[in-house]
């Protein structure tokens, strides 16, 4: 159902008390609220994130790097909690002006170089190190397609299909179902690529099941929003295949815990400055006596 009275002002103003659960950090300018400088830790890729799909993308990608042992990938994340605004922190500004994770500092270089918007990451990571991107442009193509793909289609899915059926005030009939609609289609595209492909963009893992992943693989598993009876996600066999074969992957595990903040404690590793803080410093070691 909607609101039959409402008719938008000649001028919208910004009111506080509008928003629902994100309201208190919800706002209509960009820039610092707070002075506040970035740690800086011992390895020359610093991540500051925080574990949502978004997040999870450039760990997952950093994980896989050291897989592969790239050991100039190896990196310290920082825990950047956007409930509490630390996104609006001077140094996270200086990082990314948007204000949004995840963001990545690359000290490799002088100066020093940022970089943010994840599909950027995943890209600039891919070139530096020579993995998960095929050098052949038809290949090459395809995956940027699909990349591509996932950042223009996620918002419709976050911002849109989440907001209003998980977080909003209140509940409209209109927007769930414009937004059910849309996401539904998009992972009709996504089943019938992967009725074909092993993998979104072929037959080999790339930056765009790093990408598309964390978003639609926890979407029809029931990990986001909590939807999936709701879109029937069992009918896109395709794309649940295609989840447990990148669930599987130990750097996926891996990544997945990284800058997490809730869920069990076992998969919460709220910084990860050292491969071994997966076994020494996720939550329900760090509780033990």
């Amino acid at each position: 159902m909607s609101d039959p009275t409402y008719t938008p002002p000649k001028v919208w103003k910004w009111d506080k008390e509008s928003g629902g659960k994100f309201a208190n950090i919800n706002r209509p300018i960009a820039g610092a609220t707070h002075d506040k400088a970035l740690q800086v830790g011992k390895h020359p890729l610093q991540l500051y994130s925080l574990a949502t799909p978004n997040g999870v993308k450039v760990t997952v990608m950093l994980e896989e790097l050291l897989e592969k042992g790239h050991k100039e990938a190896e990196y310290d994340a920082w825990l950047i909690n956007i409930q509490n605004g630390d996104q609006f922190g001077s140094g996270f500004v200086e990082v990314n002006p948007n204000s949004k994770i995840p963001a990545l500092m690359d000290h490799s270089v002088n100066p020093p170089r940022r970089v943010f918007e994840s599909g950027s990451i995943l890209l600039y990571l891919a070139e530096r190190f020579g993995e998960f991107l095929p050098s052949e442009p038809g290949a090459r193509t395809e995956v940027m397609n699909w990349l591509f793909w996932q950042m223009g289609s996620a918002p419709m899915l976050g911002g849109g299909f989440g907001h209003f059926y998980a977080y909003a005030p209140e509940k409209y009939e209109y927007p769930i179902n414009r937004y059910t609609m849309e996401i539904k289609r998009q992972l009709d595209v996504l089943d019938r690529q992967l009725a074909e492909n092993e993998y979104i963009a072929g037959s080999e893992y790339s930056i765009a099941d790093m990408a598309i992943w964390p978003w639609y693989g926890a979407l029809v598993t029931n990990k986001v929003y909590e939807a999936a009876e709701f879109i029937e996600a069992h009918t896109y066999k395709h794309v649940l295949r295609w989840n447990d074969l990148i669930a599987q992957r130990p750097a996926v595990q891996r990544g997945r815990k990284v800058n997490r903040a809730w869920g069990e404690p076992s998969s919460q590793l709220w910084e990860r400055h050292d491969a071994s803080d997966f076994d020494n410093k996720t939550l329900d070691k760090l509780q033990q006596p």
